[in-house]
């Protein structure tokens, strides 16, 4: 269960966050919710991560931590360039 949970929230993160937040008490005393709705509406990639290493590891960021925190930002923010320079193409 927790892989197929793992799978659905790398194609939609957001459905997750609210699950998690209904059924499951994954983000008590995490973050405060002001970030938490930030978090949900602009980087809910980085959100789910920030969370999981707050859960698994305790808070201790690591190399790996960081790694995929840095691929959970460019997977929110697009990959830079991506959709810009295909409009230009076209153009």
């Amino acid at each position: 269960m927790p892989l197929l949970l793992l799978l659905f929230a790398l194609f939609v993160p957001r459905v997750v966050i609210v699950l998690l937040w209904l059924f499951s008490t994954w983000f008590t005393g995490s973050i405060h919710w002001v970030l938490g709705v930030l978090g949900f509406v602009f980087l809910p990639y980085t959100l789910l991560w920030y969370t999981a290493v707050q859960h698994w590891y305790g808070g201790e960021w690591g190399v790996l931590q960081l790694v995929i925190l840095v691929i959970a930002v460019l997977a929110d923010l697009g990959l830079p360039g991506s959709t810009r320079y295909r409009r230009s193409e076209n153009l």
